[in-house]
């Protein structure tokens, strides 16, 4: 118990350190009233689209380890940066870079946990999730691949519920890295809707001329349909 609240509290040390430092570092650059300003917006989506065309390679592996880092040691979460990834990358190569990053984050928060936090997570879930243990030993891969697509449990802790099953590192990451693609791919078209709205707008959009643009509605409805049928799938999943 003692080993556990000495994790807790130099993680917790740690994850604010971090988000510390970067939080100054970023405002010391920039001040609020211009990252809210749709001019700011529009002039460094200008700027990403000539660092792309410039160094694309460049700018993809420094986007890949940004979004792993976001996931660990930041401990974020999928939504912001895809959406930021479909914004700079657009939908098809954003998804790949997105998924590949939250993936190789993911994968490396689970080893960090299953070496540091398994006895703490087995005393706080295993009761909880125990009946899942039984459908893992049946066909690991798979049924971790449908518990990453169905989601319905924090990003964080889901990257970590693994280690209550002993999961093999490799089938972890192929599973997440196929089973997020669905909800990244309409996050990520989203983002990739948002700035064709930002380079026809010179001024900023009303939020019924956002939605009702195809490239907001349409990935917007799919998500929505996405979500009911997790939903669904989630009541079936983890029923006693």
């Amino acid at each position: 118990m003692e080993k556990a609240k000495k994790i807790k509290l130099f993680i917790g040390l740690s994850y604010f350190i971090l988000v510390s430092v970067f939080l100054l570092f970023f405002f010391s650059k920039f001040s609020i009233q211009e990252i809210t300003s749709y001019d700011f917006i529009k002039e460094n989506r200008l700027y990403l689209l000539e660092l792309k065309k410039s160094n694309f390679f460049i700018l993809s592996i420094i986007f890949l380890i940004l979004t792993i880092l976001w996931v660990f040691p930041f401990l974020g979460f999928g939504s912001p940066i895809a959406l930021l990834g479909g914004f700079i990358f657009g939908k098809w190569i954003g998804t790949i870079i997105v998924v590949m990053g939250l993936s190789i984050g993911a994968t490396f928060l689970y080893i960090f946990g299953n070496y540091f936090l398994k006895d703490l997570i087995r005393e706080k879930f295993l009761n909880k999730f125990q009946r899942l243990e039984i459908k893992f030993k049946k066909s690991e891969f798979i049924y971790l691949l449908i518990y990453r697509f169905i989601g319905g449990v924090p990003w964080q802790l889901s990257c970590l519920l693994p280690t209550l099953f002993n999961v093999k590192v490799s089938n972890f990451f192929f599973a997440s890295f196929i089973g997020i693609i669905p909800q990244i791919f309409l996050a990520v078209s989203i983002g990739s809707g948002l700035e064709k709205i930002i380079d026809q707008n010179s001024e900023i959009p009303k939020i019924t001329d956002i939605i009702y643009t195809q490239e907001i509605y349409l990935p917007i409805t799919a998500f929505f349909c996405l979500v009911i049928l997790t939903i669904f799938l989630r009541k079936i999943f983890y029923k006693n």
